[in-house]
């Protein structure tokens, strides 16, 4: 498989009323990572856009709510040759800068796919709350189950050579997204690297972990989404 450039890669970041966090997660990205930073902004009725457009990131704009639906709209925005993605939260919660630690596998043409692990990782007191833990475990449990692959995490952040993505052909458009990468990185024979990441709480309201109706209805898609791709293989 070719070598890939460095640099010539890509940061995703979904985000919806983020403006209490995007400035400083945006300070923090190492720019000499990136040709392109590209926030999809899912609908947010506050400065979230202004802000990231302001720090010098590409804004698209996708109305239609769903963490899916703004990476899918995001993706279509990428530069053709660009050759190495790079999602993450706008929350502050990630740390830009293990990035590198993230692309590092992928440049040494180790990895196609690398998860950055925040369960093996050093995550703060609060920062996962315990249904997340549980819905992880259930999720990846189920992976090893049927595919006979240890998943530690279904984080967001996570970096995939440009190939394998569109490879992939991911379709959900909510809280699905995460499972299906993962899945599927599996049935196309992609090359998986987990790698240990920081995670602090969210600076912010967040939208899932802290709504347990939202996390209920995170963790039914997330489950109903592994057992739909199993189901089609």
């Amino acid at each position: 498989m070719a070598a890939l450039t460095k640099a010539n890669c890509a940061l995703i970041m979904p985000a919806l009323d983020e403006e209490p966090a995007i400035g400083q997660t945006l300070d923090r990205v190492p720019r000499d990572l990136y040709r392109e930073i590209i926030v999809a902004d899912n609908g947010s009725r506050d400065r979230t856009a202004d802000i990231a457009r302001a720090r010098g990131a590409t804004v698209v704009s996708e109305p239609e709510r769903g963490y899916g639906a703004a990476c899918l709209r995001a993706i279509a925005a990428l530069p053709q040759d660009v050759e190495a993605v790079v999602f993450m939260d706008a929350d502050a919660s990630d740390d830009p800068a293990e990035a590198a630690l993230l692309l590092e596998p992928i440049y040494d043409g180790r990895a196609d796919l690398v998860i950055g692990s925040r369960t093996s990782g050093r995550a703060e007191e609060g920062a996962l709350e315990p249904h997340q833990v549980m819905g992880n475990r259930i999720a990846t449990w189920i992976i090893r189950v049927f595919y006979g692959h240890r998943y530690t995490d279904l984080g967001p952040f996570r970096a995939i050579r440009a190939d394998a993505l569109r490879r992939l052909g991911m379709r959900d458009r909510n809280y699905g997204w995460t499972i299906e990468m993962q899945i599927k990185a599996l049935r196309h024979n992609l090359r998986v690297v987990e790698v240990p990441v920081s995670y602090r709480r969210r600076v912010g309201r967040s939208k899932i972990s802290g709504n347990w109706r939202a996390s209920i209805a995170a963790g039914v898609k997330i489950l109903w989404t592994a057992v739909r791709l199993m189901a089609a293989r």
